[in-house]
């Protein structure tokens, strides 16, 4: 892999996932300590002054069990996000979130939409996406890890449940899809072999040096060290000892 398509650790890889998972929870506990109810700042579907929870649902949530279901998938995938693909971590995320409001309220039912989930759908989808069209095997790896905690997400996008917005589900899945075809550049691409690379020489490959030009694989064994045999050459002796006879029993002594 070249060097400008290594991955460098930075500290705000990890910062950034906390401060997201540590707003959603103050927003909750303002809530709850200060008695307002920001529902109302949700996705309206189709009226004006819905338009707001484009950008405020995500930060938004009905009860703790709707925020804990939230904030490990959210700090997860966007610290996975900021770490493989970080040039275009902010971009993905403005966007996921701006585009997945604005379709979930164009499709969505008569009803406050409010959550994460908008968000958290758009990363997996990205992130699976875009691992797959890399063809990168850190990238790809990461899709399947990604399918594996998070596959059971998919069936979500469907209306199974009256109360859950599938609509914000479906909408944040979209997203990361076209995010993913869109963002073709400024990420890891595809590792290639050492005889891909421009600068490989065919004749100093050790590998091929075993076939020959038919390609047939040729045994090398390791030459012999003839010079220490030439200074210290061989000496054969040979010990005789005479064969006694016991003359009484027939046997050697």
């Amino acid at each position: 892999m070249q060097k400008n398509d290594s991955l460098d650790f930075s500290l705000w890889m990890l910062i950034y996932p906390l401060f997201f998972g540590l707003t959603i929870w103050t927003v909750y506990w303002f809530e709850l300590t200060f008695g307002h109810d920001f529902k109302e700042f949700g996705i309206y579907p189709r009226t004006f002054s819905g338009l707001k929870g484009v950008i405020c649902s995500p930060f938004i949530h009905s009860n703790v069990e709707h925020l804990y279901s939230n904030t490990l998938p959210l700090m997860f995938l966007s610290a996975a996000l900021f770490y493989f693909y970080n040039k275009i971590s902010w971009k993905v995320l403005v966007l996921g979130i701006l585009f997945s409001g604005f379709f979930t309220w164009l499709i969505g039912r008569p009803a406050y939409h409010i959550g994460a989930s908008g968000l958290i759908y758009v990363l997996v989808s990205f992130i699976f996406f875009k691992g797959v069209f890399t063809k990168n095997r850190r990238l790809v790896a990461l899709s399947l890890v990604t399918v594996f905690v998070y596959g059971s997400m998919f069936w979500f996008i469907f209306p199974v449940e009256n109360k859950i917005s599938w609509e914000g589900h479906l909408s944040g899945f979209i997203v990361g899809l076209v995010l993913a075809l869109v963002f073709k550049t400024e990420v890891l691409r595809k590792e290639k072999y050492e005889w891909e690379r421009p600068d490989y020489n065919e004749a100093e490959d050790p590998f091929l040096q075993h076939f020959d030009e038919n390609g047939n694989f040729i045994e090398k064994l390791p030459e012999e060290d003839t010079s220490e045999a030439e200074m210290h050459p061989l000496e054969i002796k040979y010990h005789y000892y005479e064969t006694k006879r016991n003359p009484s029993s027939g046997e050697k002594a």
